[in-house]
């Protein structure tokens, strides 16, 4: 058992040294010379404060700094980022609550088929939240994230008896 413990010890050492030693330089490098795709990972990872927050020394949740680096890769066109963005503004976390902005940023990610921002997409439109209410339009996005098997999608359709 005391070599189970040890065994399994170690990897969770070998993990937290795997980013702090190879994976935060390279993102915070490559972020910093402008590239999209390593902005986008930094910015989740202050989002969701994952990998080794706190007495690791990792990242701390921060949603400004999620969404500082969210900005930068979103104004480049990265859907990921446009989605995050847009949950920011809609949760207020980060920036003062914007339903409109969210919508913004939603559309700008859904229509590069992120089916997460049509879902959400659609619950704007079905609820009237930063948009004027339009069922048709609810339904619209919400079909677009169920045909790439978003359930929460499908579940909306389907209360709202649409196939």
């Amino acid at each position: 058992m005391k070599h189970v413990i040890k065994f399994l010890l170690l990897i969770a050492f070998a993990l937290i040294c795997r980013f702090y030693i190879i994976e935060y330089p390279v993102y915070n490098e490559a972020a910093n010379k402008n590239d999209a795709a390593a902005q986008y990972e930094l910015g989740k990872r202050y989002y969701t404060g994952r990998t080794g927050a706190g007495r690791y020394g990792g990242h701390k949740q921060d949603y400004n700094k999620a969404f500082k680096w969210w900005l930068l890769a979103a104004k480049q066109g990265n859907a990921d980022a446009q989605y995050g963005l847009g949950e920011c503004y809609y949760f207020g976390n980060g920036v003062d609550k914007d339903f409109s902005e969210a919508v913004k940023w939603w559309l700008l990610a859904a229509e590069q088929g992120d089916a997460y921002a049509q879902n959400f997409l659609g619950r704007c439109y079905e609820n009237g939240r930063g948009v004027d209410k339009d069922l048709n339009e609810a339904f619209k996005w919400y079909r677009k994230a169920a045909e790439q098997g978003h359930e929460s999608a499908k579940n909306r359709l389907k209360a709202l008896g649409v196939d």
